[in-house]
């Protein structure tokens, strides 16, 4: 019995197009090249693109090709964006013609170059926990949704959010519990 998973709708302004071991998904943001595994079927009919698979192909694979396809039809329609922030005194980024270059703390800059597909945006915004520092943002966006999260991993693994001071680089929104440190826990046992 072969599997199937219910059809993705194609938005208007999207074209969907099948070839040899891969789909091309292009829109107004951009094409991206889906790759597709053997024993899987892409069929474009009536607006709605169908996945199939057939026998001995694991489900997981076939849900698997619909979400990248999925996220395809998403990314060259409305694109995918992370916001970064960085947090500390001296921390700083700067949009340069390649990337972006980040001063976090270390004795050298850390510059970063931007892959095809992908833009960084670098801006200002006050520190949310101390209202007279400024933090920097940095906006990755792109069509392809695991380049954008690939970047903002990349930028991030420079320097981890601290638990202690709470400096570093982290995702807007991403919630960080401070921990003591060993004066203030000792001081609160005596």
């Amino acid at each position: 019995m072969a599997k199937t998973y219910r059809p993705l709708s194609v938005p208007a302004g999207v074209t969907v197009e099948v070839q040899a071991g891969r789909v091309l998904v292009k829109g107004k943001s951009g094409t991206i090249s889906v790759s597709v595994r053997v024993g899987l079927a892409v069929r474009v009919s009536d607006g709605q693109v169908t996945v199939s698979g057939t026998e001995g192909i694991a489900r997981a694979h076939l849900g698997s090709l619909r979400a990248h396809l999925g996220n395809a039809l998403v990314g060259v329609t409305q694109g995918y964006q992370k916001v970064l922030e960085l947090r500390g005194m001296g921390y700083k980024a700067q949009k340069t013609k390649d990337g972006v270059q980040l001063v976090c703390g270390y004795s050298h800059p850390v510059s970063f170059a931007v892959p095809p597909g992908v833009s960084i945006d670098v801006g200002q915004a006050p520190d949310p926990d101390d209202s007279k520092l400024q933090m920097f943002e940095i906006t990755v966006r792109g069509c392809d949704r695991h380049a954008v999260g690939q970047m903002a991993a990349d930028i991030r693994r420079v320097h981890p959010p601290d638990v202690y001071h709470g400096k570093g680089i982290r995702y807007k929104g991403q919630p960080l519990r401070k921990k003591q440190g060993k004066r203030a826990a000792g001081a609160q046992q005596a």
